[in-house]
């Protein structure tokens, strides 16, 4: 339980959710990046009769299921800090969930991203 009755403990904590959504974002694009640059070299190579997925590909999933992880634990973090806080460090009609959102969004929008990965062979 937090001691301090002061509200910027709860914007510290709503600016640590949304760091992690950027970070969840950066690792999604950078596995996306990776993937689609994987597909770009097999291009190039041309090799005849050759279609499957490259070393590339899994790595870009990994990194996009990351990402996954990542957005979905700073949700439950987020959740935890906010109840050891009083009403008092909350300001009044302050939207809480509104970052919740953000960081679901996110989630689901690398969800979809995986499922086209896998879908597009």
């Amino acid at each position: 339980m937090s001691e301090l009755n002061d509200p910027r403990v709860f914007f510290a904590a709503e600016r640590t959710l949304l760091a992690w959504n950027r970070t969840g974002l950066t690792l999604m694009a950078f596995g996306f990046m990776i993937e689609r640059f994987g597909l770009f070299v097999h291009m190039l190579r041309q090799v005849p009769g050759h279609i499957g997925r490259d070393f590339s590909f899994w790595i870009g999933v990994v990194f996009i299921g990351l990402a996954l992880l990542v957005t979905g634990f700073s949700i439950v973090q987020y959740r935890r800090v906010l109840a050891t806080l009083k009403p008092v460090e909350i300001p009044a009609h302050y939207c809480t969930w509104s970052g919740i959102v953000a960081n679901l969004s996110v989630a689901g929008l690398g969800l979809a991203l995986i499922v086209y990965l896998f879908t597009e062979f």
